[in-house]
């Protein structure tokens, strides 16, 4: 007798194993190969490609909840949370309705993706990472353990982010309605690199192929291709040319 609950209009693929206690909502799709650990929860419409491996307690298809002075957080229509083929997901990992997660993307215990987020292939996402609404994440990412991506923010192709980055939109710290107006992400362009305990102020850019030193308070725009360390982060030199994106050989 089977310990999962698994709604009349949910489709599960060939040899998916599926383990105990699980719920699948209404109109869900699972494609063939998959690994559905315990106690997994896909909500209703969810669809999930083919060869995923979705590890013990992790929800997929989760509602957002809006708190009553929520900046970030509208009433919509969501569609349907997507987990493209070849894709591991760590344990406890909580991907909302209308996150949209690309090929062979990794997940690691304990992220959490937010609705209207899209995550681009290939791209690593470590264990603890928070990824806020209204994000865009490019492919060959890397989000080391503990890195927060905060809400509206644009993270492009091959940038890395060392372990506890912060990010942040709000220049007033949550007072005054003043700040409703001037939410804004930031934005790693391509090959940018953050190090670790790196905090990067709302709005700023960083631009192709930059490095912000561990612990750099990011509080301006950082140029191409140069080093920015302290607080307030100043160019210190450039990249060296072995180390840009353009010299290490990728096709992409």
């Amino acid at each position: 007798m089977s310990t999962s609950v698994i709604a009349p209009s949910a489709k599960i693929g060939s040899s998916t194993t599926v383990g105990e206690f699980c719920y699948f909502g209404e109109n869900v799709t699972i494609g063939s190969g998959c690994q559905i650990g315990h106690r997994v929860v896909i909500h209703d419409d969810s669809i999930i490609g083919n060869n995923v491996r979705i590890d013990d307690g992790t929800v997929v298809g989760k509602l957002p909840m809006k708190a009553a002075n929520s900046a970030t957080t509208r009433d919509q229509e969501l569609p349907a949370a997507k987990i493209a083929e070849n894709c591991i997901i760590g344990t406890n990992v909580v991907v909302y309705r209308g996150a949209d997660i690309g090929n062979k993307v990794l997940i690691a215990d304990q992220s959490t993706i937010r609705e209207n987020v899209t995550v681009g292939e290939f791209t690593i996402v470590g264990r603890g990472v928070a990824i806020e609404n209204f994000c865009k994440i490019g492919r060959y990412v890397k989000l080391e353990t503990n890195v927060y991506i905060t809400a509206y923010s644009d993270v492009a192709d091959r940038v890395f982010v060392a372990p506890c980055v912060a990010t942040s939109n709000d220049n007033y710290v949550g007072r005054t309605e003043e700040r409703f107006k001037h939410f804004k992400g930031v934005i790693i362009e391509k090959g940018a690199r953050i190090g670790v305990n790196a905090t990067i102020l709302p709005g700023k850019i960083v631009h192709e192929d930059a490095l912000v030193a561990g612990g750099a308070v990011v509080t301006r725009d950082v140029p191409a291709k140069k080093i920015v360390a302290r607080n307030p982060a100043k160019v210190f030199r450039d990249v060296p040319s072995e180390q840009l994106l353009e010299n290490q050989g990728w096709k992409d």
